[in-house]
């Protein structure tokens, strides 16, 4: 018998010894009596182990696999019929079923995407109701259910003295579920924002971060280079419209980019470094290197510093400013690449 058919072999007789006497006068031995009957009818051992391990934190498959199934089917059950802990009230235990579903995935390093494992208990709990209901309301409370885990997550990793902020720098990429690589990737974050190089690149960050929120400067804009060219403006243009004449749609983009006349030293230093770094992050992530993805981010300190001295980015020549602003623009989507650097404090 395979592990997927031990796993549901458990889960199908995982609960079967609540009705019987011993469980009903002795509810501490649910689960413990479950393994001792089930070994007794020839069970195989992993399917005995899995009954009897499922209330606490095992550490083989097909217990894990067990014990992991029941707390987020719980879990999910009780957030589709709206019955969410609030403030200090949690009668059906939630928050600890979450926190000891992180610790088991965690613990044993298992890569399950979050997301797909609550949709999919959500989905089952639906179909079992007879319930299937609108997407759009899935896709609210399978949000809900990630949030609640992102939550526990924080309070989890608080003892071991992992920053509620990162983890939130980290989930606010969208698409991280998985909580092994996520808490990989908080742990080479935390190491680079500690480091002097680190608190002076969020430094940086911020501050190109209020200039563009400041210039409401939200997407790549070229109006100046449009208009050098004689296309008209009717303010209602897409900022990167690439348009027809040949060559235009180069210009437009390197321009986007901050690429196009950058005469100053400053900027083509910064230029080289964003050239050079992003592709190498993009690469460490990719590879699941935090550590060099971090690495990486460190060498735009130098350059981001020395262009803040010695540029003035609110020129009053309408190109240079845009360019500049496009630079900016730029170097906080490469850093927020590797985490949201927006969410981080300090």
């Amino acid at each position: 018998m395979s592990l997927a058919d031990q796993a549901e072999r458990a889960a199908r007789l995982a609960k079967a010894d609540l009705v019987t006497g011993m469980v009903g006068e002795f509810p501490e031995l649910q689960g413990v009596i479950g393994g001792y009957l089930a070994a007794a009818q020839g069970e195989p051992a992993a399917v005995a182990d899995a009954i009897r391990d499922q209330y606490i934190l095992p550490n083989q498959p097909v217990p894990i696999a067990l014990a992991l199934a029941d707390r987020l089917d719980s879990i999910s059950a009780f957030f589709s019929i709206d019955e969410k802990p609030t403030g200090s009230k949690d009668p059906f235990a939630l928050r600890r079923a979450a926190i000891s579903s992180i610790e088991m995935i965690t613990r044993n390093g298992l890569r399950i995407p979050l997301s797909p494992a609550l949709r999919g208990a959500l989905a089952n709990f639906a179909a079992q109701r007879s319930e299937a209901g609108p997407v759009h309301r899935l896709d609210r409370t399978a949000d809900e259910l990630l949030a609640f885990f992102a939550d526990r997550l924080k309070v989890q990793q608080r003892e071991a003295g992992v920053r509620h902020d990162l983890i939130d720098a980290v989930f606010a990429l969208g698409g991280e579920d998985d909580l092994v690589r996520l808490l990989a990737r908080v742990k080479a974050l935390q190491d680079f924002v500690e480091t002097g190089e680190g608190r002076d690149l969020l430094t940086a960050y911020k501050r190109a971060a209020n200039i563009l929120k400041k210039e409401n400067w939200t997407g790549p804009q070229v109006l100046s280079s449009r208009e050098e060219q004689g296309i008209p403006q009717t303010g209602e243009e897409d900022p990167l419209v690439l348009v027809e004449e040949p060559g235009m749609a180069e210009a437009v983009a390197e321009m986007a980019s901050g690429t196009a006349g950058a005469e100053l030293p400053e900027e083509q230093a910064l230029i080289g470094a964003l050239d050079s770094a992003e592709p190498r992050a993009s690469a460490a992530v990719e590879a699941e290197d935090f550590t060099g993805a971090m690495a990486a981010l460190a060498s735009l300190r130098g350059p981001i510093d020395t262009f803040f001295d010695m540029v003035t980015v609110n020129d009053p020549d309408a190109a240079k400013r845009e360019r500049r602003l496009n630079l900016l623009l730029r170097f906080r989507e490469a850093v927020n690449a590797v985490a949201d650097f927006s969410k981080i404090e300090g």
